[in-house]
């Protein structure tokens, strides 16, 4: 994969960051997009460039208010030359209790999770194109089975999954377009979200008895980008078959 490059959104945290060191040790140059994360996506471009000098160039920017995306695309094409993977991760999460929903919640979480794909995948088409390359979305097993009070977030993950499947058509044959569908792999970092009694009964619905790693979904990701040629439009639970219940 030397020279390939790939733009990881949301890559400075948790399961993005963990994608984000996946593609680097195959190889891949990586652009790596945070919002609010600089430390974070600073760290770890230090980090990795310490093992392949100038291997991780960063990209700044809200994903919501953005209007311009053809900067987007200069800026990938600035940067090596060429584009080769585009993973959409970066994603908002809260609950949206029915009676308490703004619209801006709704341009939020449709924003992240829907809005920015759609148009980032339609910008980066052309340079992915000349590539023959692969584009992976990041959904949510959720976006098949509502989770309560998070209407919206399931709502947004759910057009994701048409949006997949859409442009896995409108791309072909040049761009292969798949999804992945995480299950209980990272908790929500507000831990009131979620009480010990909660966690304890998503992990009895699941067949593996446990929860899963951000690598994981790293090397699902890692494998629909690199070993997949005859895979597209597929959104792949990784959720320990959560999912079957």
């Amino acid at each position: 994969m030397k020279d390939k490059v790939a733009l990881i959104t949301g890559g400075a945290l948790r399961i993005g960051a963990e994608m984000v060191r996946t593609f680097h040790r195959e190889g891949f140059n990586i652009i790596l997009h945070y919002n609010d994360s600089e430390q974070a996506a600073r760290e770890l471009q230090t980090q990795l460039c310490s093992i392949r000098e100038d291997s991780v160039r960063l990209l700044q920017l809200d994903l919501v208010s953005c209007n311009d995306w053809d900067k987007v695309v200069a800026f990938c094409q600035d940067q090596w030359g060429r584009l080769d993977v585009l993973v959409n991760n970066a994603s908002s999460f809260y609950p949206t209790r029915l009676g308490e929903i703004e619209e801006q919640h709704w341009d939020d979480l449709l924003g992240t999770n829907l809005k920015a794909p759609f148009f980032l995948c339609q910008a980066l088409a052309p340079a992915l194109r000349e590539n023959a390359g692969t584009i992976v979305n990041i959904v949510d097993i959720h976006a098949a089975r509502p989770l309560k009070n998070y209407s919206v977030y399931s709502v947004a993950k759910a057009g994701l999954i048409m949006l997949t499947r859409s442009l896995a058509k409108e791309l072909a044959p040049e761009v292969r377009v798949n999804g992945i569908a995480p299950g209980a792999i990272l908790w929500p970092e507000n831990k009131a979200e979620l009480t010990d009694q909660t966690r304890a009964n998503i992990i009895r619905q699941i067949p593996l008895k446990r929860q899963g790693a951000p690598a994981d979904v790293a090397k699902t990701a890692l494998f629909l980008a690199t070993d997949a040629p005859y895979i597209n439009g597929q959104i792949l639970a990784v959720d320990g078959g959560r999912s079957l219940s």
